[in-house]
């Protein structure tokens, strides 16, 4: 479903960027709009290596839904924020290690939900949802996650390249602790934000962000941890995305880039 014609779904505002869009177009997806585009790339211009570091985010996604089914256990997952699928969705490497296991897509663009669909084609283990993350009783409610979902039996929780959206004042903590609440121990979060830095890339990125989407928000090592108060975290803890669990040695220091992201996975304790 191309939209170099502009064409919107019912609901869609074509002309106000979106979070998902603007990230589908810096991976060279077709599910943007003019004003996504324009978005993605003044960020380029900003920031070059910011492709390279949507693109690092998804390969961290792709790890942990990996350890989540094989390692973990877990055979059912909620993706906040999922945005528009591209490669290598939550579903399908999930269901590359099993078959059986379900996953929720939540996003509040209303173009997800029919992209995903598409892209779904009758799955039966995976469904995508219009609903505002911040919303964690709305999103644990709601009809269609219920059925899907057996909240008596472990969770994996994704809230990667999400919470840097929220402001101080939106209590992200807060939101956390909601969520993993509401889950059964043996339940995992997997969590990220970007990381505070006096580096020229991550105050020009910040910044920029600001500008084009109204939102961005970097954050301290300290503050990126305390989401995960109260959960054991998995080895190697919190730690730069390329660090966590590579699928090769890292060849070397790590690049300007890769030091903006940092995130874990933990479980939640009986």
């Amino acid at each position: 479903m191309s939209l170099g014609s502009e064409w919107a779904p019912p609901g869609v505002d074509s002309t106000t960027a979106s979070v998902a869009r603007v990230h589908d177009a810096l991976l060279g997806g077709t599910e943007n709009f003019a004003v996504d585009r324009a978005i993605a790339r003044r960020l380029k211009e900003a920031v070059p290596e910011v492709v390279n570091l949507v693109w690092c985010n998804r390969a961290f996604i792709g790890r942990v839904v990996d350890f989540l089914v094989r390692e973990a256990g877990i055979r059912q997952i909620i993706d906040l924020g999922a945005g528009l699928p591209t490669i290598e969705n939550t579903h399908e490497v999930a269901q590359f290690a099993d078959p059986n296991v379900r996953v929720v897509y939540v996003d509040c663009d209303p173009m997800v939900e029919p992209h995903a669909r598409a892209i779904l084609n009758g799955n039966e283990h995976a469904l995508a949802i219009t609903e505002d993350a911040r919303d964690a009783e709305a999103v644990l409610r709601h009809p269609r996650v219920a059925r899907l979902i057996d909240f008596s039996q472990p969770v994996g929780l994704m809230a990667i390249g999400l919470l840097h959206l929220f402001s101080d004042k939106e209590d992200p903590h807060g939101l956390v602790k909601r969520y993993m609440a509401a889950l059964p121990p043996g339940s995992y979060l997997a969590a990220s934000n970007m990381l505070a830095s006096v580096s020229p890339q991550a105050q020009a990125l910040e910044a920029m962000l600001h500008v084009t989407m109204g939102t961005g928000h970097f954050r301290p090592r300290a503050e990126i941890e305390r989401f995960f108060d109260g959960l054991v975290l998995e080895e190697p803890g919190v730690v730069h995305f390329p660090e966590w669990r590579p699928d090769e040695r890292l060849p070397g220091p790590l690049a300007t880039w890769e030091a903006l992201l940092l995130g874990g996975v933990a479980r939640k304790p009986a």
